[in-house]
């Protein structure tokens, strides 16, 4: 039937010149004069006939054979899109390995259109398997050509914390990565707490779902490290975790991260770019958090050190407090001061004669400039009977010119003064 449709429809056909009422192309169509189905489609087929053969890679589903014919979908593995094609069963069968879905394929064909259903289809002549090999050189060039921009250098890379706040988890919506990493985590460490997205990890929407769920969790402020984690599986199924597009964008995540894809030796180029790879999902619940037990007896035994240093130094300094206590100086303090007893008793003796002698050598000379100073005083010539008269103004009189009869004076005495009035003055002999 399908083959019927196919052999009618290959042959080449020659286009109906469009009726004078119909726009001449495309762009002169409108909503007055449009083109009918049966005009548009056939142009749509020249146009595609125009396309070279190419060679398309693409993951085979839905896989059908009729007659001479094998009929399937060529899906793309890393975008959800895919395109119907068709391959000669001789093509198939000289494969020398089953098409079956999920099967990656390379299929030489010509897009052929089909008029009567509006339908595209690659109509392949050849096809080939790409292998293990063929996936793995690609791979190989796509790990050469990243770890020449850095993406893989050792100093790109972040320590791990300590404690993390809340662990960010990347795992598929259903598998035992998810079981194994919390249940390892939450053993060693009670208190750990996460942040999950569960998203697919294979085929095509696997790129862009483990990829949004890393930006989505690099942005959540307490979380403290992200771990993608998946089971193991074939190289086919792992292929996600060596996409250009996923790798460049764990590159850019600033928050440190695990890569816990399949098992010890399975290697994705997510754990090439990854800040620390754990062999496997268990490996990583184990790594990202601390073992709270073993905290604990570290805690334990350096408590006991202390302790036992403290208890050593205390033991130590008492130690030297009784060498200290057993010395004689210490034993009979009062015998240390004896020296200092007869020196103290000697300076004294010495300080109170001294003080002695100088004072009475102070007072011999205080009493002899005293006797010097009373020879010296008028007082002292007052004593003897002589008089200082002085005039109304208080000036000592010294010649009797210096007064007049009946000026009064003052007459000083050694014991007072007196009253007088001049009634003589008689000028020296």
């Amino acid at each position: 039937m399908a083959d019927a449709q196919g052999d009618n429809e290959r042959a080449p056909r020659m286009l109906p010149d469009a009726p004078a009422s119909l726009a001449g192309t495309a762009a002169d169509t409108s909503a007055e004069r449009p083109w009918p189905v049966r005009h548009l489609s056939p142009k749509i087929g020249e146009y595609i006939a125009r396309m070279s053969p190419v060679w398309v890679e693409g993951q085979v589903l839905n896989v059908k054979r009729w007659r001479h014919l094998v009929f399937l979908t060529l899906r793309d593995t890393e975008e959800n899109m895919s395109l119907k094609a068709t391959l000669p069963a001789s093509e198939v069968e000289e494969l020398g390995v089953a098409l079956e879905d999920g099967a990656r394929v390379v299929i030489h064909a010509k897009p052929q259109w089909w008029a009567r259903g509006g339908d595209l289809q690659m109509v392949g002549d050849q096809v080939r398997s790409v292998g293990l090999g063929d996936l793995l050189a690609r791979i190989e060039a796509l790990k050469a050509a990243l770890a020449g921009e850095g993406l893989f250098a050792a100093e790109r890379k972040v320590p791990l914390p300590m404690i993390p706040r809340r662990i960010g988890l990347v795992v598929a919506t259903q598998g035992d990565a998810e079981h194994d990493v919390v249940t390892n985590a939450t053993a060693r460490w009670p208190a750990a707490r996460f942040e999950i997205r569960r998203v697919t990890v294979q085929g095509p929407r696997a790129v862009a779902d483990v990829a949004a769920a890393l930006q989505e969790l690099d942005a959540v402020e307490d979380v403290d490290v992200i771990v993608v984690a998946r089971g193991g599986g074939s190289l086919e199924d792992l292929l996600a975790f060596s996409d250009e597009k996923l790798v460049r964008v764990a590159a850019a995540v600033m928050t440190p991260l695990v890569s816990a894809i399949g098992h010890e030796m399975d290697s994705p180029l997510l754990d090439l770019v990854a800040d620390f790879r754990a062999s496997t999902p268990t490996d990583a619940g184990k790594r990202v958090v601390p073992d709270a037990a073993a905290e604990a007896e570290r805690l334990a035994g350096a408590r006991a050190l202390m302790v036992a240093a403290m208890s050593t130094r205390v033991r130590r300094e008492r130690e030297r407090i009784t060498d200290l206590r057993a010395r004689p100086v210490l034993a009979q303090p009062v015998r240390m001061l004896e020296p200092h007893r007869d020196r103290l008793r000697h300076a004294r003796a010495s300080l109170r004669a001294a003080a002695v002698a100088t004072v009475a050598r102070s007072r011999g000379e205080f009493a002899s400039a005293a006797a010097s100073l009373r020879a010296l005083s008028p007082q002292s010539t007052l004593d003897r009977g002589y008089a200082v008269v002085r005039d109304s103004a208080g000036k000592v009189i010294t010649s009797p010119g210096d007064v007049s009869v009946g000026d009064d004076v003052s007459v000083r005495v050694a014991s007072g003064a007196l009253g007088a009035r001049v009634t003589d003055v008689s000028p020296p002999a």
